[in-house]
């Protein structure tokens, strides 16, 4: 994603004419213990989420902010000011902007450099859970979306994602900021046919089928503006010259200064439920024996195998074991998991010598060192967060001389949170060596993952020195 906050962008009252089309759930901070915003410049804390900071304040309940950056590059080409000029003064307008949203509110300000969220994504984790560790539960934590289109945003609204997942009695709602100026609502030829929130999840970016509207009192938005005005190096030139222009001027500021703010509930993984009630209707899942594509996948599946014979194959989301069986045939020691214990009846029948296990991964995993780990028509129904938990996982358990095989449908499915493509994408950016193998075609795509060392078949057959 790549916008220039300067264009005009999507007009304020286009949001506003769609959103009033919606009856999204409401947020309810009754009975929340405590708030942690993180927030990665200053400024966000104020535009994303300053309505439910002064909710909570009004309400006794305790807030903290992480704040990741100072916000230095903000004006990058200003011939009037330096970055450790506008860091300091960005400190100081986050401190006074917080103070009018909730007063007894604290913060803890990382220092990350501005733009460096990513390089510096160790620091935030290690500063969360920290805070999460002490706070009153039940917790919520409110971060960028992930979808934002800033990289800073980005990788805050991940690591929040991931620590909230690792982290029980925490909730996560995540605040757009500038995804309000580069993305669009569905026209009326989108909604056809559709209720609203599914239209504007298909045709928009910003997935309002897990929309959540916070209402704010008059007193709360009036209290937000000011926070907002507190922020003068952004919502005010520096000066008259070319580079020191507003980067919140009005135009951007209804965005965020509407009756209600809006959030993103998580997306999750598909539910245990919904692949038992597969299997009840279909018992032999996806015709993995009689499809010709299932038979011509699996056997490109098996020959992109870098090695003849594996000690311990994990297959993740085995299903009715029928690539399990194949799989019995190039290792010594075969596990298949899946969430289905109908699929695992047929699978333990079809692979007599493999071992099963029921478990839901990333969270339920089993013990023990791998050098093949298969995933397979799986990854797309873990939401982002369980997709980047689950090769966590694989890094953690995987041989060095072992491989991660991935192969995944590039069409679309009604019932995944994601697509092949976005798989191996997502896969590939968390891995930290090059595919050995990326075999792409219209119907899917399979890539090979080496670990440490990548091996060599014609050196292992003696072909060369």
């Amino acid at each position: 994603m790549s916008f220039d906050h300067r264009d005009p962008g999507t007009d304020p009252a286009v949001w506003t004419t769609f959103l009033a089309g919606l009856d999204p759930d409401r947020v309810d901070l009754r009975g929340t213990g405590s708030v942690v915003v993180v927030a990665p410049h200053p400024d966000d804390e104020t535009l994303g989420a300053g309505g439910l900071v002064a909710t909570a304040a009004d309400a006794g309940i305790p807030v903290h902010v992480l704040l990741g950056t100072r916000g230095e590059r903000s004006h990058p080409d200003s011939p009037t000011t330096t970055p450790a000029a506008l860091a300091e003064r960005r400190g100081a307008e986050f401190r006074a902007a917080l103070r009018v949203l909730h007063p007894t509110a604290t913060a803890t300000e990382l220092d990350v450099p501005d733009g460096g969220v990513r390089e510096h994504a160790e620091v935030l984790r290690e500063a969360l859970v920290r805070r999460l560790a002490g706070a009153v539960r039940p917790t919520l934590v409110v971060a960028p979306w992930r979808g934002d289109g800033h990289r800073d945003h980005r990788v805050a609204g991940e690591v929040a994602e991931q620590v909230v997942a690792a982290t029980p009695g925490a909730t996560l709602l995540a605040y757009p900021i500038w995804a309000w100026h580069w993305d669009a609502p569905p026209t009326d030829a989108d909604a056809r046919g559709a209720d609203a929130a599914d239209a504007a999840a298909a045709a928009a970016a910003m997935p309002w089928s897990r929309a959540r509207a916070l209402h704010l009192a008059a007193a709360v938005r009036d209290r937000k503006a000011r926070a907002l005005d507190a922020h003068r190096s952004q919502t005010r030139p520096l000066s008259p010259a070319p580079g020191d222009e507003a980067v919140v001027d009005a135009r951007h500021a209804a965005h965020h200064l509407r009756a209600e703010e809006w959030y993103f509930a998580p997306v999750q993984s598909r539910s245990r439920e919904s692949f038992d009630a597969h299997y009840a209707r279909k018992p032999e899942g996806w015709d993995f024996e009689g499809s010709w594509y299932e038979r011509r996948k699996r056997a490109v599946t098996l020959a992109a195998l870098p090695r003849e014979r594996f000690r311990s194959a994990l297959e993740l989301g085995c299903a009715t074991g029928v690539l399990t069986a194949a799989l019995t045939e190039r290792a010594d020691y075969v596990l298949g998991t899946d969430l289905a214990a109908a699929a695992l009846e047929r699978a333990r029948r079809r692979a007599p010598s493999a071992r099963f296990a029921l478990a839901a991964f990333p969270g339920e995993w089993p013990e023990g060192r791998r050098d093949l780990v298969v995933l397979s028509e799986v990854g797309y129904y873990l939401s982002p967060d369980d997709l980047d938990r689950t090769v966590d996982r694989v890094l953690d358990t995987l041989d060095d001389d072992g491989v991660l095989v991935a192969c995944h449908w590039r069409h679309a499915d009604d019932h995944a949170v994601s697509d092949g493509d976005t798989v191996h994408t997502a896969i590939a950016r968390r891995w930290p060596r090059p595919a050995l193998v990326q075999h792409v075609e219209p119907d899917f795509v399979l890539t090979v993952f080496p670990g440490a060392a990548v091996p060599s078949v014609a050196r292992a057959e003696g072909l060369v020195g």
